[in-house]
């Protein structure tokens, strides 16, 4: 049976980001995920989460000017001082949170550069923050992301990720396999991710086109639920939609695997 984990920078934006924990709570969640925590005391954030019973699941490394339209670092050669600044940060807030794994985005590349320096730039980086984290027990996922909706992001496929991940060399790095990004970038969902499944580290789901709840699109969740508990996939799947309405009101979906009793 899939655990979902609410991914709280898309749903319930009727609320501040620490009120949303509460909220994905009462709606059946056991655990949360979000783009960044560090906007916020990790504390704060700590004493929500336990006051409403569900776990962290996942963040983000720090990605730079998120405002500003950066997403993430790791790829940028004059970066690498702050990336692993930003390390440090990351495993002080997964320790208070309890949070067992973090997600690196690898960043835009910048136009006219070598594609090949970003390349080793990233591999090296992943290579620094692996053991680190490793060494603090927290597992360490990296995302391809399309090309549409995020133009210039510098891994946008499966074969590109598995590139970096030889360059890297590194044991605890796996890929995040967002189900609508691979949609949109090479398809082929649930054979590659059987193929990748010993290297797949977290999982997220949206449909498409929109990004809006599981049912709305093209992609047929039924299946690909179905084939993640077919394979034995243990982690959280995270919620990281667009409410067509209301978060709450477009849960009809998650009704089939909702436990009873």
């Amino acid at each position: 049976m899939p655990r979902f984990a609410a991914n709280l920078s898309f749903l319930y934006q009727e609320v501040p980001l620490i009120e949303r924990i509460a909220k994905a709570a009462a709606d059946g969640f056991g655990a949360v995920e979000y783009v960044s925590p560090y906007e916020l005391d990790k504390h704060e954030i700590a004493d929500a989460l336990g006051q409403a019973g569900v776990g962290q699941a996942l963040f983000n490394l720090p990605a730079g000017d998120w405002a500003a339209g950066e997403r993430g670092i790791a790829c940028l050669p004059d970066r690498i001082e702050e990336f692993r600044a930003g390390l440090d940060k990351a495993v002080s807030y997964a320790r208070t949170l309890n949070c067992p794994m973090v997600n690196c985005l690898a960043g835009l590349a910048p136009e006219g550069a070598d594609a090949a320096l970003l390349d080793r730039t990233l591999a090296d980086n992943l290579a620094y923050a692996a053991p680190r984290l490793a060494d603090a027990g927290i597992a360490l996922v990296f995302e391809p992301i399309n090309r549409r909706d995020m133009p210039r992001y510098h891994v946008s496929t499966t074969n590109h990720a598995e590139t970096i991940m030889a360059m890297a060399g590194v044991d605890n790095l796996k890929i995040q396999y967002d189900f609508y990004h691979m949609q949109i970038s090479q398809g082929d969902l649930v054979p590659t991710f059987e193929r990748l499944f010993d290297r797949i580290g977290h999982v997220q789901i949206a449909d498409n086109p929109g990004r809006n709840e599981p049912g709305t699109g093209e992609i047929n969740y039924g299946f690909v639920l179905a084939a993640l508990d077919r394979l034995g996939y243990a982690g959280w799947v995270g919620c990281e939609y667009k409410p067509a309405t209301t978060t709450s009101a477009g849960l009809d979906w998650m009704a089939p695997y909702r436990k009873e009793g």
